[in-house]
């Protein structure tokens, strides 16, 4: 069943990622700028110019252009940069850890803190508790990322030298840019989880497993938090998708050589192929993650059955 499952839903993923692939392919290229101009510089006469976008087959129909890249990525190929004429993929494996780094750190501290500060805060409503939880969470989604990135750097890297400022190189260097990706996510996972537990500690079946004389914490673990997280965990599939965003902006402010940073880079050349592998990487890992979160509903509560 499970198995049947999965391979239903990646098989349904096909169509979406060829849809995203022919829209970023298009998008791109209404991109303002002349990748041709930028590799052959200011100085190029129109000729040269010519030439290189010859080359490059930028002067074919688009719909052309498009059958010859999907024609790549059903080979496995995601073309080669314009910048460096190194395949693409190559460039991608070499960074693709650091940001698998930064977002599992991301996601991590989300889930931990979130749903952690949600059940405090929703077994002491009224407290200092709840009001600190709430706070947070008023910050969290208050405050863009780069702003609070830069907010960090000065704060514990500058003035009171704790972490380093920018670079990778180990655990004390992923603490920033880490809990600046996660502070929005734990904002909404933490008001969530506070409100799904307070619904759920209302109703009878935990009034009556009390009024038998179990602990709370019995209570709130195995009967009450399994019902409420389910309503985060789907939240938390989103945010996924929202710190994979952000993470091109904080690997830009804490020069982390991942792949956002690369796709910014790109971004600044004009080099397609890079921009369009990138996305549609993203859109893949997006989609990926959104199937784990339907299956991580059937761990939380047996009761849901994958149909």
């Amino acid at each position: 069943m499970l198995l049947h499952y999965v391979v239903r839903r990646v098989i349904h993923l096909i169509p979406t990622l060829l849809a995203v692939s022919f829209i970023v392919f298009a998008l791109v290229r209404m991109i303002p700028g002349d990748p041709a101009l930028a590799i052959a510089g200011p100085e190029a006469t129109p000729e040269i110019i010519a030439e290189i976008r010859e080359a490059l087959g930028l002067n074919r129909p688009l719909l052309t252009q498009y059958a010859g890249y999907l024609a790549g990525l059903l080979r496995g190929d995601l073309g080669a940069s314009i910048r460096t004429h190194q395949p693409v993929w190559a460039d991608l494996w070499l960074r693709l850890p650091a940001t698998l780094e930064l977002a599992a750190a991301g996601m991590l501290i989300s889930l931990a803190a979130g749903i952690g500060l949600g059940v405090a805060a929703a077994l002491r409503p009224g407290s200092w508790t709840d009001m600190s939880a709430r706070f947070l969470s008023l910050f969290g989604v208050s405050s863009p990322t780069f702003a609070t990135g830069l907010l960090f750097m000065l704060v514990f890297g500058y003035y009171l030298r704790l972490f380093p400022i920018a670079g990778s190189g180990g655990a004390r260097y992923l603490v920033l840019p880490a809990v600046t990706a996660a502070l929005t996510s734990v904002a909404f996972l933490t008001r969530l989880t506070r409100a799904s537990l307070i619904e759920v500690l209302a109703q009878d079946y935990v009034r009556t497993a009390r009024a038998k004389g179990l602990a709370l914490y019995t209570v709130v673990a195995k009967h009450a938090l399994p019902n409420a997280v389910i309503a985060p965990v789907t939240v938390a599939g989103l945010e996924f998708g929202r710190l994979i965003t952000g993470v091109v902006v904080l690997e830009t402010i804490f020069a982390r050589p991942g792949i956002g940073k690369m796709l910014v880079d790109a971004i600044q050349f004009r080099d397609f192929p890079v921009i369009q592998g990138l996305i549609l990487v993203f859109a893949v890992m997006f989609a990926l993650v959104n199937v784990g979160v339907d299956l991580a509903y059937a761990v939380a509560d047996p009761r849901i059955r994958l149909g």
